[in-house]
């Protein structure tokens, strides 16, 4: 692993899941990572209900939009953490995968999305001390 690590989260549209990941950890991880995020099939438009909650902790979403994975993405990174890519995911020898099953909020409200978004926080801070790094801003 690098000296700063680097993180890739992989959904299917990267519109929920994986753009959660990408901007709970850039936030709590206050730098010291390096945070993407793709979709094996990137949508046209992100979840709504994932932003809503997102925007409710705070965090700012306004760069956000769903990215194409490549393979380049996937090879630059240290852990790749899939969410649902399937066999869309490419592998790479010396890449650390974590696979998070976690259901996909598409369609859902705020409040049926927002368990999802908080084990994906929960998951994310574990992540965190898991690589030696203190939590940042809560």
């Amino acid at each position: 692993m690098s000296d700063t690590p680097v993180v890739l989260f992989v959904c299917v549209h990267n519109a929920g899941r994986s753009l959660a990941g990408r901007v709970l950890l850039e936030h709590y991880g206050a730098g010291r990572v390096a945070v993407y995020s793709a979709g094996s099939e990137p949508g046209s438009e992100l979840n709504p209900s994932v932003i809503a909650l997102l925007e409710e902790r705070g965090l700012d979403t306004s760069r956000e939009f769903p990215k194409p994975l490549t393979n380049e993405l996937a090879r630059e990174a240290d852990v790749v953490i899939t969410m649902g890519c399937g066999d869309a995911c490419p592998y790479f020898p010396g890449t650390r995968y974590l696979d998070w099953e976690l259901d996909d909020p598409r369609g859902l409200t705020v409040e049926e999305a927002r368990p999802i978004v908080e084990e994906i926080d929960r998951r994310v801070r574990a992540l965190l001390e898991e690589m030696g790094l203190a939590l940042g801003p809560t």
